[in-house]
């Protein structure tokens, strides 16, 4: 059996160069990691990527966001090169590093694009920031109700994607204190549905997204203590700036009513009545044959999708 061990206390076994620059900010508590693309008279365009994800998932779009906006993109504490902070992963925590971030790094009026749990946290921010700080938020296939262990809509988590980050964290250990990639990799016919066994890589060494990610945040996700204090439906009322949602593949399995994809059309549903009970806008765009990122499956319609929504918001 082979045991792997990564991150910022192995990095030679664990980051490869990009196309951007990156830098460092600290926010009094963190390093967050990020990337800068684009002119500084362009719209400021904050991306937040998705669980297991690093910030260089939005390289391909940022050569082209970059001719419309000046693009900062994030490590979040325990992905990439940013700070691992042993339990202290909740979206509040996640929220305010951005606010830090905005405050102290951007310092303008930001339009926020998240993935997956960054889109969660593009909405906790649109609710949440201080206000002025956030020009308009779009959620990029966000698990809203889904990502929650007891959720007050739909399937909960454990409905769905859950076991995959609870084989994660079993298997791999917070900090990659396991690293058990083999065994995961064995153990996986077992313990997962099989629609979820083609989300395993069937590879020697972990990708390099998972290299660059702390697996204590799949623990925070199965036990449900990353959104203990952040109550979907409640962040949701109070939302303050115009949204656009886009939402991607996603299928019911009629037998176990289990959810396939990052929310139902009823979880998508409720968002949109809470957000337009706040009166702001919400712009609903449904590409039910897009896979979870669309930044990264299709970095064009990515774009023009953003830049055309984002003309529409007050300078």
């Amino acid at each position: 059996m082979t045991r792997h061990r990564y991150g910022p206390d192995r990095p030679e076994r664990t980051y490869v160069p990009h196309d951007f620059p990156e830098q460092t900010f600290d926010t009094g508590e963190i390093h967050l990691n990020y990337a800068v693309a684009g002119a500084g008279d362009r719209p400021a365009l904050l991306l937040i990527p998705g669980q297991s994800e690093s910030w260089w998932g939005y390289e391909q779009a940022m050569h082209l966001l970059q001719g419309h906006f000046q693009c900062y993109a994030v490590d979040l504490r325990g992905q990439g090169r940013s700070t691992r902070t042993p339990g202290r992963y909740t979206l509040d925590n996640f929220g305010n590093d951005l606010v830090r971030f905005i405050a102290g790094v951007i310092a303008r009026p930001v339009i926020v694009s998240g993935l997956s749990s960054g889109a969660v946290l593009a909405a906790w921010l649109s609710a949440y920031a201080p206000p002025g700080t956030i020009r308009g938020a779009h959620y990029e296939d966000p698990p809203l109700f889904h990502s929650e262990v007891d959720t007050s809509c739909g399937q909960s988590l454990r409905q769905g994607i859950g076991p995959k980050f609870a084989l994660w964290s079993k298997y791999l250990g917070d900090q990659w204190s396991i690293g058990d990639w083999d065994g995961m990799r064995a153990a996986a016919p077992a313990e997962l549905p099989a629609w979820m066994l083609g989300l395993i890589p069937d590879t020697d060494e972990p990708p390099q997204n998972l290299k660059e990610y702390d697996p204590e945040w799949a623990r925070a996700f199965w036990t449900g203590t990353v959104a203990a204090s952040c109550d979907h439906s409640r962040m949701l009322a109070a939302v303050k700036v115009s949204v656009l949602f886009t939402h991607h593949f996603r299928m019911v399995d009629e037998r176990t009513g289990h959810l396939m994809g990052a929310l139902s059309d009823l979880q998508a549903a409720r968002v949109q009545e809470l957000v337009t009970a706040t009166g702001n806008r919400i712009d609903y765009l449904s590409f039910p044959q897009m896979g979870h990122s669309m930044h990264g499956q299709d970095p064009q319609l990515f774009t023009k999708t953003l830049t055309e929504w984002a003309a529409t918001l007050p300078a």
